[in-house]
């Protein structure tokens, strides 16, 4: 229960993928045949990310070494561009991919400016608003969190941002394949695609970006993706890639509904039988697949070791897993004390997963926390 870390390749995927390792091998640049062969699968893979997104031409989706690469190329890109101005908005949940490159523009002479959320994790669109000026050259903030889940207004976060003339860049790497994403009418300039969170290949990702919009490309040579990211392609990932977006597509009403039903069980199972336990994140506006909880008195990583006993793999926004000793910013943004962010559990559901292992967790998850309880310091007597 652990598909936001990463899902595996469907079998159809893979199926799609074997060609390009050895029976259609050219160089998508090369002019014979062999490489028109390959700059086929090439196009067609475009299409059908494009699709996913609804993006208006398949040449608005570059393809990259994966998510972090693409949105690396989207913010860096836009403050290679930007004269005169250097501010930079985020929200307060952002992902560390995002935060890092932000980091880095700030040594560069950029001001980040953070937006808050609120306890739920949804973007205050009214300080977004307030934080905007004649200086801010892009606003990034993320389609879904990818710790609690919570679906961000993107639609009224695009307008904001197309009414001000500042490019908006997000983040769907936890949310495209699971919920309907639109560019077009939800005004996204930059939106960053990952393959291998949506059963694709790991090292694979894509940008889609807006006609119009102009970035400096990171990597220079020969002048592949529009110029935007040289280097011969990785046909074999790609094709991977396309494929999972088209099956993500044709799947994806019907397995946002499964996966929801599961979801909700889950939550309601874990709440109503585990004393001073908590929902993370929107109780509605959420990806189907996410359910995080937080229980007093215990740490998360104690949790994922003892249910990783029992064969159930989970995740936590607790300091062990990101091997700091500072709890998630994530959960620490939306008003969350140190003490209860380091008692988080993370489970994502997927496409293997049943209602029984739903039930498993259900029936196991009371007396770990019961035992784990009776060990803590921090626990009532009556808890012992």
């Amino acid at each position: 229960m652990d598909y936001a870390g990463s899902t595996p390749v469907d079998p159809r995927v893979k199926e799609a993928m074997e060609p390009y390792f050895s029976e259609v091998y050219g160089n998508p640049s090369s002019l014979h045949s062999a490489g028109r062969e390959a700059a086929e699968a090439l196009s067609k893979a475009r299409e059908q990310v494009a699709g996913l997104v609804n993006a208006k031409a398949p040449r608005n989706i570059i393809f990259t070494s994966g998510a972090t690469e693409a949105t690396n190329l989207a913010i860096k890109g836009v403050a290679a561009r930007s004269k005169d101005k250097k501010e930079i908005l985020i929200s307060a949940i952002e992902h560390i991919s995002v935060v890092n490159v932000c980091r880095y523009l700030q040594k560069q002479g950029f001001t980040i400016r953070t937006v808050p959320v609120d306890s739920y994790g949804l973007l205050d669109l009214e300080a977004l608003k307030e934080a905007l000026s004649e200086k801010t050259a892009l606003i990034s903030v993320m389609y879904a969190n990818n710790e609690i889940g919570t679906i961000e207004p993107v639609r009224e976060i695009g307008g904001i941002a197309r009414d001000a003339g500042v490019p908006f860049h997000c983040d769907a790497t936890a949310a495209c394949g699971k919920v309907p994403i639109d560019v077009e009418k939800e005004r996204i300039d930059l939106l960053t695609i990952s393959s291998n969170d949506m059963y694709g290949p790991k090292g694979t990702g894509a940008l889609y970006v807006r006609d119009g919009i102009r970035l400096e490309p990171l990597i220079h040579g020969g002048g592949q993706e529009r110029g935007l990211r040289s280097g011969t392609e990785n046909l074999p990932n790609i094709a991977g890639m396309g494929a999972a977006a088209e099956l993500a597509g044709a799947e994806m009403e019907r397995e946002g509904k499964r996966l929801t039903g599961l979801r909700d069980t889950l939550i309601k199972g874990v709440l109503d039988s585990i004393p001073e336990s908590y929902l993370n994140g929107h109780p509605k506006k959420r990806l189907p697949n996410n359910a995080h909880f937080r229980f007093s008195y215990i740490e998360g990583e104690s949790i994922i070791l003892s249910l990783d006993m029992i064969g159930v793999q989970a995740a936590s926004g607790s300091a062990c897993t990101s091997k700091t000793l500072e709890p998630s910013k994530c959960l620490t943004a939306i008003g969350l004390s140190h003490e209860e962010a380091h008692g988080s559990l993370q489970l994502t559901l997927g496409r293997s997963n049943t209602m029984e292992d739903v039930k498993y967790v259900v029936d196991n998850l009371p007396g770990i926390i019961k035992r784990l309880r009776a060990m803590s310091p921090l626990a009532p007597k009556m808890e012992s």
